[in-house]
């Protein structure tokens, strides 16, 4: 930039005059912006230098060079001018984004430490305190036989697909043999204690969850205190007792209802012989199959019951909050069910290959 410009001269931006407060070199150039709003500032922006009787072409002939190098040099002091103010913007948002970020993981951890509180807690009534044989007969009825028509249409349906999509690819290399073991094989390792978790899950643990949520916003379960009964084992003992008992009798069930689905495809679609049919399903089947589905099944009634307990027992806000802890509770539900599948299939599948 020319020497000769004074403090004199000011520039324009945006029809907006303002003052050359520093001296002017071939190094900087100092201007007054504090007229400006910072959302009128953005990064590239253009001013021209005025003064008195200073012309583009004056100018350019005191600093000995062209007009396009005249513009170019303030049009890169404009864009430094503004870089500190960018990366002020730019950390503010970036630690916003870490915070939010911070945040979800604390409350994941949170709630995580408050189920095993919450468990913690309910194991330790497990043992102690009073029985209600009553209502755990009565949670039986609720979690378990209510819950057979849905867990049964579920079975039969994914046996009669399953058979059909085997003989699909096993068809195209002549193995057809090989259908009943795939079938009693997926339905009582798989897809039986999975389907039906997640179908209790969200019949009998959004149920329970609305019950309690519904007796937390009442103030009920402040009621049983006052009455000297404690929640945990007149709430939760029951309930979590009749899940893990009536889920596996669920599973049993589904495995012998889903086999029948792929019996009756394979038999009277696919015209299989019904003899052999169940000759290899009884001869492939092992004690293992079945006991591992079982076991599955167990943790996942204990699953279904203890999240529909914890948050109906959370539940806050009126109406609304019920609403949110039985969708909490489904979700929840699911999402552990898949996740201890998982691992209690890489547990039994060395037991398996063995």
């Amino acid at each position: 930039m020319p020497r000769v410009l004074s403090n004199n001269s000011y520039a324009f931006f945006k029809k907006k005059k303002l003052p050359i407060i520093g001296s002017i070199s071939m190094d900087y150039t100092i201007i007054d912006i504090s007229s400006l709003s910072d959302n009128e500032i953005k990064v590239g922006d253009w001013i021209e230098l005025i003064g008195n009787n200073i012309s583009l072409e004056n100018l350019s002939l005191k600093a000995g060079t062209i007009s396009y190098e005249i513009l170019n040099s303030v049009g890169n002091r404009v864009k430094k001018s503004y870089i500190d103010w960018v990366m002020s913007n730019f950390s503010e948002k970036f630690l916003f984004f870490f915070k939010k970020i911070g945040g979800i993981f604390f409350d994941v951890f949170s709630s995580i430490g408050e189920i095993v509180l919450f468990f913690m807690e309910s194991l330790k009534y497990l043992f102690t305190g009073k029985f209600y044989p009553k209502i755990f007969f009565l949670q039986l009825i609720k979690i378990g036989y209510n819950s057979l028509p849905v867990v049964g249409l579920t079975s039969i349906f994914t046996g009669m697909v399953l058979a059909l999509q085997s003989y699909t690819g096993f068809s195209r290399f002549s193995a057809e043999s090989a259908i009943p073991n795939v079938v009693v094989l997926s339905i009582t390792r798989e897809l039986a204690p999975v389907l039906a978790g997640l179908m209790v899950a969200g019949r009998s643990g959004a149920a329970i969850a609305a019950e309690i949520g519904t007796m937390k916003v009442t103030e009920q379960i402040d009621a049983l205190k006052t009455l000297s009964t404690n929640p945990y084992n007149y709430l939760v003992i029951p309930r979590v007792l009749a899940g893990i008992i009536s889920l596996p009798v669920l599973v049993f069930i589904g495995d012998i209802i889903g086999v029948l689905g792929g019996y009756l495809i394979c038999t009277q679609v696919l015209n299989f012989n019904p003899v052999v049919y169940l000759q290899n399903t009884y001869n492939f089947v092992e004690f293992l199959d079945v006991f591992s589905g079982l076991v599955k099944a167990c943790v996942f009634g204990f699953i279904i019951t203890l999240m529909g307990c914890y948050y109906g027992f959370n539940a806050k806000g009126g109406a609304q909050g019920v609403g949110m802890s039985t969708t909490y509770s489904v979700v929840s539900s699911s999402i552990l069910i898949l996740l201890m599948n998982y691992i209690l299939t890489s547990l039994f599948f060395n037991l398996w290959e063995k």
